[in-house]
């Protein structure tokens, strides 16, 4: 299938769930943004252009550094890295989803092809009129080229460590992405970057849950409760969940943050995540030992033998 918006394939049309080989595809385009992102950042830095996945090296144009390849070297390679960047994440405009040019801020626009439906800080979330698919866009906050959201870490004073929510990166918007779908979340594809710096997501089209709704005995299996003792965190539901070998703080489930999709069954659209900051734990035996034991035991308790509830 063709998007209805630019010329490339999509699994995703309206509420249709994609079958499971076009999930893992999916999944597996996630996983070579990242690495794709991590080889331009690496590339960068060899250069002196810069390491950080800010808005300018995410939106760089493939002829940036056409001038220096003949060069070879690192400037070479950063060429290859800019290409290989730019074919998992294409630079399209607003125009091209039907948002009015020349406008002083276009997604506050009336756009013919595509409804707003909802949104807050990070993104806004639109509908498109000829089939309902969602299309999410993610605006970088302005100067900082800071999006999304993800967790920092401090010192807590009663607990191991306290995680509040900030403003995120590229990278970890990314990461997201991949941490919905590993949970069971409902499918999304990468779709874009604007020159500005939005990031545009494509996702099924799910039946909301009404809000307040209890979501503490609905969470997607996999995740881990995490013991009070180790942490408190500024977003519901905080568990620990395991990605391969890695250990991520994941919250912000409340029922805005799931939908209903065509199978009958819940979908979480969107949370907030970081990897589990080993070097803020490393100190902790008590915390470095439970880790090792809930990646085989999900239920085991913070004292080996003994039960949370006695502690």
């Amino acid at each position: 299938m063709q998007d209805h918006f630019i010329p490339q394939p999509t699994c995703i049309r309206g509420s249709r769930l994609p079958a499971p080989g076009e999930r893992d595809a999916i999944q597996h385009d996630h996983q070579r943004r990242l690495e794709a992102l991590d080889r331009l950042c690496a590339a960068a830095a060899e250069c002196g252009v810069g390491a950080d996945p800010g808005r300018d090296l995410v939106v760089i144009a493939e002829d940036e550094v056409s001038l220096l390849e003949g060069a070879g070297g690192e400037w070479a390679a950063l060429g290859d890295a800019i290409r290989a960047w730019r074919a998992v994440l294409p630079l399209r405009r607003l125009e091209d989803f039907g948002f009015p040019a020349g406008a002083d801020n276009p997604l506050e626009e009336a756009n013919p092809r595509l409804r707003r439906i909802g949104g807050g800080v990070e993104a806004w979330a639109y509908a498109a009129e000829a089939d309902g698919s969602v299309y999410k866009f993610y605006r970088p906050n302005g100067e900082d080229q800071l999006i999304g959201s993800a967790f920092g870490f401090a010192r807590g004073e009663e607990t191991t460590l306290r995680a509040e929510a900030r403003w995120g990166d590229y990278r970890e918007l990314l990461e997201k992405l991949v941490l919905i779908q590993a949970l069971g979340g409902m499918v999304t594809e990468v779709v874009a970057v604007t020159p500005e710096g939005i990031l545009v997501a494509k996702q099924v089209l799910g039946e909301p849950l009404p809000q307040g709704e209890d979501m503490s005995a609905r969470l997607p299996p996999g995740l881990i409760e995490i013991p009070s003792r180790f942490l408190r965190a500024n977003r519901d539901h905080p568990r620990l969940f395991f990605l391969g070998p890695q250990p991520y703080l994941v919250a912000d489930l409340h029922a805005r943050n799931f939908v209903r999709g065509s199978d009958g069954g819940l979908h979480v659209i969107d949370l907030v995540a970081a990897p589990w900051p080993q070097e803020g734990s490393a100190g902790e035996k008590l915390i470095t030992d439970w880790l090792e034991r809930v990646r085989s035991d999900p239920g085991a308790s913070a004292l080996p033998g003994a039960s949370d509830d006695e502690l």
